[in-house]
């Protein structure tokens, strides 16, 4: 239960270092469901398993001995005379049975992390064999990888599996004891507050929030060293790129205010996103411009995929409580109908 202090004379509860102490506690460690988070496991581990599919579908092209970065090219890249430490075993292998059944594992872990099952291991595995492969992939990888491999890695401290998955049906169905096993690979009864319940989740829900503040900080600072970002006409070559374009919006063209417009307030979210997102007040604001501008770009843009998941990453940001009751409400309508 969350303590109160609402008894404590008010320079004892703003001043006393026990009084902070307990708020750090409480913002990170306090128990919470995993509502939120399993929402981010069906998303992270169905893309996890789209994403080894696409590179399975040309896989002599990223890894093997004729790919387009061989192994030794890729050595000399990271372990040359100036190392970065990457490391990854697909880069000292060439055998392609090998790297197909690395790949179809990895595609099955993302799976069943996906469904729920044994969720504790299979979030490891699943964020562990695309970090291999992610490693492995120098130059062929983008945005999309690196998100999805940021909300797998931090799903591998939560208990995300302990609601809306196979491990919590299989807890409520069964009439027997849950085995020891299952215990310790689904990671599914090891919390003190209930099956439900968890410091883990409140854990791995806020180094999701920090990092998410962290990107788009520097996605911010970082454009604003472009001119185009301060004159206004960002926005406008990005629409006007036929590289990126998948719907024709050049008729902005005739309107320089919408696009000038559009891309100053894209640039002042993208700055301010890590102040304005934590006020209860003005979160719904920082929420709702993150889910139109991810939104436009993956319609305008074409990046759907690297979008849905920014917008699944923002969840992070919405209480387990409200989806629990959200989701409820809308079973119960569809039980109605």
């Amino acid at each position: 239960m969350k303590p109160s202090y609402t008894h404590l004379p008010t320079k004892v509860a703003n001043e006393s270092p026990i009084t902070f102490l307990n708020a750090i506690q409480n913002f990170f460690f306090l128990p919470a469901p995993a509502y939120s988070l399993a929402i981010i496991r069906i998303a992270t581990g169905s893309m996890i398993a789209y994403i080894h599919f696409i590179w399975m579908l040309n896989l002599e092209a990223f890894m093997g001995p004729f790919a387009l970065i061989n192994n030794a090219t890729w050595q000399s890249l990271h372990q040359g005379s100036t190392p970065d430490f990457k490391w990854t075993y697909l880069a000292h292998t060439e055998s392609m049975p090998f790297i197909w059944c690395h790949e179809i594992f990895a595609c099955m872990a993302g799976i069943l992390l996906a469904m729920g099952f044994l969720t504790r291991t299979m979030s490891i595995l699943a964020w562990f064999t695309t970090l291999m492969a992610a490693h492995r992939m120098t130059g062929m990888l983008f945005g999309l990888d690196q998100i999805t491999l940021m909300l797998s890695m931090y799903l591998c401290l939560a208990r995300p599996g302990s609601v809306w998955s196979f491990d919590h049906w299989h807890a409520a169905k069964s009439s027997f004891a849950t085995p020891s096993w299952f215990v310790s690979l689904s990671g599914f009864s090891q919390c003190s507050s209930g099956p439900a319940y968890c410091w883990s989740n409140t854990f791995a829900t806020r180094l999701i929030q920090l990092h998410l503040c962290v990107i788009y900080l520097f996605g911010g600072l970082g454009k604003l060293r472009g001119e185009m970002w301060w004159d206004g006409s960002a926005v406008w070559y990005s629409i006007a790129s036929y590289d990126y374009q998948s719907l024709d919006m050049t008729w902005t063209g005739h309107f320089p205010m919408l696009s000038s417009m559009a891309t100053h307030l894209t640039l002042f979210w993208e700055v301010s996103y890590c102040a304005v997102v934590w006020p209860r007040w003005t979160r719904p604001w920082a929420l709702l411009i993150a889910l139109i501008v991810h939104a436009g770009i993956a319609l305008f843009l074409g990046m759907i995929t690297f979008c849905f998941m920014m917008i699944i990453a923002n969840i992070a940001f919405i209480s387990p409580t409200f989806i629990r009751n959200l989701v409820g409400m809308m079973s119960k309508n569809y039980e109605q109908e």
